[in-house]
């Protein structure tokens, strides 16, 4: 499973311009999750390097190099910023498939062409977003607008490094601030590279600024900083929380939040017209990106009159897809991230098998490689107070359970501290209906796994989100400020 990383990747930190080192040459081992070999040496970014990168932010957002450029141009660099990521194609999805252990067939299919999508998106919507004007009476003109928030710290996940960063850089950028973005130490190859092509692509220098480093360290400073404006993170609940600590002990900063969950599947009976098609449908919700997805479709709810069916069915397609080398364009499902993600899915599939569960596949595979791999688990007879039920396992792990009524489903589906996502299917519209209105997720799909698309707003309740959403039309609120101009008239 060897495998080169293209002569284009840098590592160190991207700040006003140019490549840089950490502060006294710090740097941390970069590990391949497919060989568990270190495959470079990042730049270790420290406090006083995101203190660099900040004030290269705030100056440029000053000097309005960009945030006060005519919309128009800054829509017209977006767009060439987008065709650059599209002529790079094969060499970023080569990037992340080597960094994060993402299956290349995925990266190349499915994540860059979302970048470039999302840019585009974005760039198009830079001068089609109007303010208002109040009613006022003859004396007065109200004018409701909205500017750049200022510098926008963007903290992203490992598990789809490009696409969560364009879910964010894209808003924060067409609104006219600057960033600094810490990409997650596993996977901060493409961050970097992104950055060089915005600079190739006319995005002036200290606009876009990456800072790779640890989270305690890089990712803390960056929220506790005083002259950052917003910060948006996605990754897991408990960094989320630290991030509302931070703003607490610093400026209130503005705080987005999309973190985790644990998305329940609802399958009712009259779904048994094709259930194969229904259960090809939630594996690849379950198992899509290793079940490293925020919004897998980790907990199945299935009616008890075609569970047994279902279950096999489930058991079956786990085990034909393909565990390998990312690299391999038949593979399926790459590693884990590292080590501590294998051994932690492995500890569950064990605590659930000692508590009487039927577990199918979830079994240590490829060690010969070094990487770590696990193959697909699907788990039956399980209770709805079962860890391996409640608990985010980021793996590829799907827990079945049954259910007689729709009022029972919707019980089920509900037992989280999670709302991030869910699916229903049935042919019923009404019950489709009923239960969407009824399952407290931000997104809620009906026959057919999705999140959605760039048109709409994607986050979460309870303690999936907070804050904001990514993506859609809304996600210009985040990155912005409300401002009222009151002119008296004479």
């Amino acid at each position: 499973m060897k495998a080169t990383l293209p002569e284009t990747v840098r590592t160190q930190a991207y700040i006003d311009g140019r490549f840089v080192d950490a502060e006294g040459g710090e740097t941390f081992g970069n590990i391949s999750p497919a060989t568990g070999q270190v495959l470079n040496n990042v730049a270790a970014c420290s406090e006083r390097d995101v203190d660099t990168a900040v004030a290269a932010a705030r100056r440029a957002f000053t000097e309005g190099s960009w945030s006060r450029i005519a919309p128009a141009e800054r829509k017209a660099i977006l767009l060439r910023f987008a065709d650059l990521i599209e002529q790079h194609t094969a060499e970023l999805a080569l990037i992340d498939s080597i960094d994060a252990g993402k299956p290349i067939i995925d990266c190349e299919d499915l994540d860059i062409p979302d970048v470039v999508l999302t840019i585009r998106w974005y760039a198009e919507a830079i001068d089609k977003v109007f303010g208002k004007v109040s009613p006022t009476g003859q004396d007065n003109l109200g004018f409701i607008v909205r500017e750049p928030a200022g510098v926008v710290g963007v903290v992203v996940p490992w598990n789809f490094p490009s696409n969560t960063l364009s879910w964010k850089i894209a808003p924060a950028l067409a609104a006219g601030n600057s960033i600094v973005v810490k990409p997650a130490e596993q996977s901060s190859l493409s961050a970097l590279r992104y950055a060089e092509l915005a600079s190739q692509a006319g995005i002036p220098e200290g606009v876009f600024n990456v800072v790779p480093g640890l989270g305690q360290v890089a990712g803390k400073a960056l929220g506790l900083h005083n002259d950052v404006d917003v910060v948006t993170f996605t990754g897991s609940t408990e960094v989320g929380r630290l991030f509302l600590k931070y703003a607490a002990d610093s400026n209130l900063k503005q705080i987005a939040l999309e973190m985790g969950g644990k998305s329940p599947q609802i399958v009712f009976a009259d779904a048994s017209d094709d259930l194969r098609a229904v259960a090809e449908d939630l594996a690849g919700a379950a198992f899509w990106n290793g079940g490293q997805n925020c919004s897998a479709g980790s907990r199945i709810l299935v009616h008890n009159s075609i569970k047994t069916e279902f279950v096999e069915l489930m058991a079956e397609l786990a085990a034909a897809r393909k565990v390998g080398d990312p690299l391999d364009r038949s593979t399926e499902i790459g590693p884990l991230i590292e080590a501590s993600a294998r051994d932690r899915v492995l500890r569950y599939l064990e605590g659930a098998k000692a508590k009487g569960a039927k577990v199918f596949g979830g079994e240590r595979v490829l060690d010969e490689t070094g990487g770590y791999f696990v193959s697909p688990a699907v788990v039956d007879e399980v209770s709805p107070t079962d860890d391996i039920v409640r608990d985010e396992i980021f793996g590829p792990v799907v827990a079945i359970l049954g259910f007689d009524t729709e009022e029972e489903a919707i019980t089920l589906a509900n037992d989280t501290v999670y709302g991030l996502a869910a699916n229903v299917w049935t042919r019923d519209i009404n019950v489709a209906l009923r239960v969407a209105r009824s399952v407290r997720a931000g997104t809620v799909a009906v026959n057919g796994f999705s999140e959605g698309d760039i048109s709409t707003p994607f986050g979460g309740f309870g303690l999936s989100g907070f804050g904001g959403h990514d993506k859609g039309i809304e996600a210009f609120d985040q990155y912005s400020e409300l401002k009222t101009i009151w002119i008296t008239l004479h």
